[in-house]
């Protein structure tokens, strides 16, 4: 059965993706305004978010859907960590809280977990294939913007099983090709999609909990003079396109 479901995936979000570069948080982001205070809270709430789908896919590693999308060497809980040691020290574990939109991602992942696991497909898609797209470029970024020594802050963007370009863009490949070999009807296709939609809506209400933070750290003119302008439509970056596909795949 194939669905090519990568393709509508992509379709089928392409307004999410919009939506999703135009947090003003993104918009700073892309400006190369990236202030440690709110980046590392941001980085402790993906840490909990990927630990609640990498535990749920672990879970369902054996079933029919799930288990065709399930590739281990993109875990990020450990790098995540590694992460945290740097931003917040040895102790971190006592540092790190949830922001409330945090919760509800979590809850939301552990709630199609229980009650249609199919769905975590979604979730993956949108997580783990924007690490690989548009992530990389947010590396560079970040690397920059917070003057980083080599080889720390950045794990979340680390695939040590995928050193290369040409290694990822080829991942990204086997990935949609996995996308569409999953055996699920039209009807289960359009619940995944939606469930990317939404994923995609708890990855901005993420960031947008954390833009006062932003704010406070370069001023209220610099903030607003920086997110006033709408950026383009998700795309890759391109010549002549300052657009970056944020969270999921090409």
């Amino acid at each position: 059965m194939s669905t090519d479901l990568a393709s509508k995936l992509r379709e089928g979000t392409k307004h999410s993706h919009t939506m999703a570069e135009n947090t003003a948080f993104m918009k700073c982001f892309l400006k190369g305004i990236v202030e440690r205070e709110p980046f590392r809270k941001l980085i402790a709430n993906l840490y909990l978010v990927y630990s609640a789908l990498e535990e749920q896919l672990q879970r369902y590693s054996t079933h029919p859907v799930v288990s065709l999308i399930y590739f281990p060497i993109l875990n990020r809980k450990a790098n995540l960590e590694k992460d945290l040691v740097f931003y917040y020290g040895e102790n971190w574990r006592e540092q790190i809280s949830a922001l409330e939109a945090g919760k509800v991602y979590v809850e939301r992942i552990n709630e199609v977990a229980n009650t249609e696991p199919a769905l975590l497909v979604a979730h993956a898609y949108v997580r783990y294939m924007g690490d690989l797209s548009g992530g990389q470029s947010l590396k560079k970024i970040i690397r920059s913007a917070l003057d980083l020594p080599a080889n720390e802050g950045t794990g979340l963007h680390e695939f040590e099983q995928l050193p290369s370009v040409e290694a990822i863009r080829a991942f990204k490949g086997q990935y949609r090709d996995a996308l569409n070999a999953l055996p699920v009807d039209d009807a289960l296709a359009e619940k995944i999609i939606a469930e990317a939609n939404y994923a995609f809506e708890l990855n901005r209400n993420v960031v947008h909990e954390l833009e006062a933070d932003v704010k406070a750290a370069i001023g209220d003119h610099v903030f607003d003079l920086i997110t006033r302008q709408d950026l383009p439509g998700s795309t890759e970056r391109s010549p002549g396109n300052n657009a970056v596909r944020l969270v999921a795949a090409e």
